[in-house]
């Protein structure tokens, strides 16, 4: 990297704990989940939030497309959505010159930089399918049309993991189109006591945008850069492999998967972890990175048999102790 190029790298890297101040005025905690959609963004991928309600899921989103000063919109996923509500549709309209009548596309709320996918397991599959698709091509297709969507683009989708009754949840397909799995849990007492004494007075917190898209669209860039050592990528190699029943050594793994994580899982923990080492202000990926984004990449790529099931075993001990090698 030529120092002029590295110097304006390492100015935009500084923005980002400035970044993370700035949401920190509306969101209190859940600085772990903030860090992992800042991560998602920064590798160019999707994230799936869950949460209970009332966890403040639909705040957090928009606080950090304001801060980012980018395109938010919010769609709620319910059993009657269509995918013409999600992608758009076409509205007949005249020429008043000519007097001619014609179909022009109307963009649906899909055409954002940030879209938060309220509840995506409330809806069909056929909705869900016109989501994952966009998800993965970047662009939507309409009567044989291509509109590409805004860069930089990032779906967040949320699942309430309580009421399950009436939902369709996501097969294992369509989940490891998600590059991040990640849960909320209730806030820290003294949090909590904090969000109620911030959040129900007649003060509100004004937010500065603090990043541009174009900041994002040269952190991406710089992200695919960050240096990772051979001896790192053949750990997540390592990492990856272990997660399947019929290639591990672990017998935590033999005895309670089904099966593993596929390739596309190296990718994202390789990707990740360098988004990362940029959020951490590195231009290096070290271990810490990669055992720690092990589990929000991992969860949703690893199935558990029956038995698992019935014993309370969870994706995440599985991957605590396959990282320990157990």
């Amino acid at each position: 990297m030529e120092t002029k190029e590295l110097q304006y790298y390492k100015s935009l890297v500084s923005k980002l704990p400035l970044l993370k101040k700035e949401i920190a005025k509306v969101i209190i905690g859940q600085e772990e989940a903030i860090d992992e959609i800042i991560i998602s963004l920064l590798a160019g991928g999707h994230c799936l939030l869950e949460g209970v309600p009332g966890l403040a899921k639909t705040l957090m989103v928009k606080t950090i497309s304001e801060a980012l000063e980018m395109q938010f919109k919010r769609i709620q996923f319910t059993p009657d959505l269509m995918p013409g509500d999600i992608v758009g549709t076409e509205i007949l309209e005249e020429d008043h010159e000519t007097g001619k009548k014609f179909f022009k596309f109307s963009k649906g709320p899909i055409f954002a930089n940030i879209v938060l996918a309220d509840e995506i397991n409330r809806t069909p599959p056929k909705t869900q399918a016109a989501l994952l698709e966009a998800m993965q091509e970047y662009k939507v297709t309409y009567a044989g049309t291509n509109y590409d969507l805004p860069k930089p683009f990032l779906i967040i989708a949320t699942q309430n993991p309580i009421e399950q009754a009436g939902t369709y949840p996501l097969p294992e397909a369509q989940l490891d189109r998600f590059l991040l799995y990640i849960k909320l849990g209730y806030p820290s007492e003294a949090e909590e006591l904090q969000v109620l004494k911030s959040t129900t007075g007649s003060g509100k917190p004004t937010l500065s945008a603090v990043m541009s898209d174009k900041d994002i669209l040269d952190l991406q860039k710089l992200t695919r850069q960050v240096h990772i050592s051979d001896e790192l990528i053949e750990e997540v190699n390592r990492i990856v492999r272990s997660t399947r029943p019929d290639t591990t050594s672990s017998a935590f793994v033999k005895e309670w998967c089904d099966w593993g994580a596929g390739p596309r899982a190296g990718q994202a923990l390789v990707l990740c972890a360098k988004a990362r080492a940029v959020l951490s202000e590195r231009f290096a990926v070290i271990p810490e990175d990669i055992h720690t984004l092990a589990y929000p990449i991992l969860r949703h790529r690893i199935s558990l048999n029956f038995r698992a099931e019935a014993e309370g075993i969870a994706p995440d001990d599985v991957i605590k102790a396959m990282l320990s090698g157990k």
